[in-house]
């Protein structure tokens, strides 16, 4: 998917297909190619899918926070002239795409959610003293999917330099301590954006329970399941998320 990113201004990001806007949020350690197919599915469906580059390494330490990556996002929005959009968003994604429908719900007609961060998760977080150690990081990567083979060597190394490169370990540390602290318990009950909620059976990283929780809170959500499935749902049983999704949008006139 590279070759086909846009760089305008200070934004990076991937656009294709045309109709109503649906902006999709990677997560802490996920690029932009984990939505491919997502994109791929969509943009052939009257929706014109745009994928952001988070400025996750880029943002000064006091800025690398939930809070203004959801602002980044409202700029992105404003910088494409777009008017009531769709945010899918998967683990920070997921929590950068519910704070910003809480700061701007006028601009979000529909969230979907998937292994969202905002009221709980397993974090690498112990295990960032082992650094050097790659087969540890395989370990973890491979422990975030059902099926550990989905953790390509391309994505082990890719989470092995993210993590061995002393800037961006800082600012994954700080992101990832935003994101603990940021809870979203006590905001979700006010939140009536239409949500829904696709979320791996066997997600270690945000359990379930995490799901339960959240289909609780939200006024109006519906919840989804995949089995045999852990945190990236798009990436490990992409048919099937997408199935989900797309029924889903029908189903809300979306």
């Amino acid at each position: 998917m590279a070759h086909d990113l846009k760089k305008e201004g200070k934004f990076t990001y991937l656009e294709v297909g045309e109709g109503t806007p649906m902006i999709v949020l990677h997560g802490l350690m996920g690029g932009l190619s984990n939505f491919s197919d997502v994109a791929n599915y969509f943009s052939k469906r009257g929706y014109k899918v745009l994928i952001p580059e988070l400025p996750i390494y880029s943002m000064s330490l006091l800025k690398t926070n939930v809070k203004s990556f959801a602002n980044y996002v409202e700029k992105f929005i404003e910088f494409k002239g777009l008017e009531e959009v769709i945010l899918l968003g998967n683990s920070l994604g997921g929590h950068i795409g519910l704070l910003h429908t809480k700061l701007y719900p006028q601009k979000v007609k529909a969230l979907v959610i998937t292994g969202s961060s905002g009221l709980y998760e397993n974090a690498m977080g112990d295990g960032y003293p082992k650094r050097g150690d790659y087969e540890f990081i395989k370990k973890k990567s491979e422990d975030v999917f059902y099926d550990p083979a989905v953790a390509t060597k391309e994505i082990v190394d890719e989470v092995f330099a993210t993590v061995n490169d002393r800037h961006k370990l800082i600012k994954t540390l700080a992101i990832a301590k935003s994101a603990i602290r940021h809870n979203m318990a006590k905001d979700l009950p006010h939140m009536h954006t239409p949500t829904c909620i696709i979320w791996g059976e066997n997600d270690s990283v945000t359990p379930p329970t995490v799901a339960k929780e959240f289909h609780e809170l939200l006024p109006d959500s519906d919840l989804f399941w995949i089995e045999k499935c852990g945190h990236a749902p798009m990436m490990e049983h992409p048919n099937d998320f997408n199935a989900i999704l797309d029924e889903w949008l029908k189903k809300r006139s979306l």
